[in-house]
């Protein structure tokens, strides 16, 4: 009996199954696909007009920043410069350093490193503002301004660059660049 009412049940699922798929349910569905697959297309937005960039030319790239303190300069009563009898002008024959390619406000004094065993002296080491760190001494360049390392402390780089006054000669300027702190030593 059992047996047969499984098999009863078994051959009448195909029929149930296809009585439960209500065949006509997605018919209102069909229809408005239908629909909007007839309407005509709306046409396409055009590309909105831009108006065109004027570009800017920075002319003020060979003067002093105005974020740095001007260069004292002593004049005569005549108003002219008190000339010291040296004329200061960079060596452009002389090899560039590694350094010397990045802006001077973008290196970053890190640390310092003394080698016990070798007379060397203090170097000092520098984050050159992409992340990579050098170290450098008394002598070395950095700096676009032809920026040459006089002192290493522990503390503090100090330099002299020459930079151009805009009449064309050139003049000395001090710059010195502090130990930054780390901000996970706090």
């Amino acid at each position: 009996m059992k047996f047969r009412l499984l098999a009863l049940l078994l051959g009448a699922s195909p029929f149930l199954m296809t009585g439960c798929s209500g065949g006509g349910a997605n018919e209102d569905l069909v229809q408005y696909m239908q629909d909007v697959r007839q309407r005509p297309a709306r046409p396409i937005e055009p590309i909105p007009s831009f108006p065109t960039y004027k570009t800017f030319i920075y002319s003020a790239a060979s003067v002093r920043s105005p974020f740095e303190k001007p260069q004292v300069i002593i004049l005569t009563e005549d108003g002219q410069p008190i000339d010291s009898g040296v004329e200061v002008k960079p060596d452009l024959t002389r090899p560039k350093e590694y350094l010397e390619r990045f802006s001077i406000n973008a290196i970053s004094m890190v640390g310092t490193m003394e080698r016990p065993d070798k007379d060397e002296g203090l170097w000092a080491l520098v984050d050159d503002g992409t992340g990579n760190v050098h170290r450098v001494k008394v002598g070395n360049y950095m700096g676009r301004n032809h920026g040459r390392i006089i002192g290493v402390t522990s503390m503090q780089i100090s330099l002299i660059e020459i930079v151009p006054t805009g009449t064309g000669s050139w003049v000395e300027r001090p710059k010195v660049l502090q130990l930054v702190e780390s901000k996970g030593s706090e």
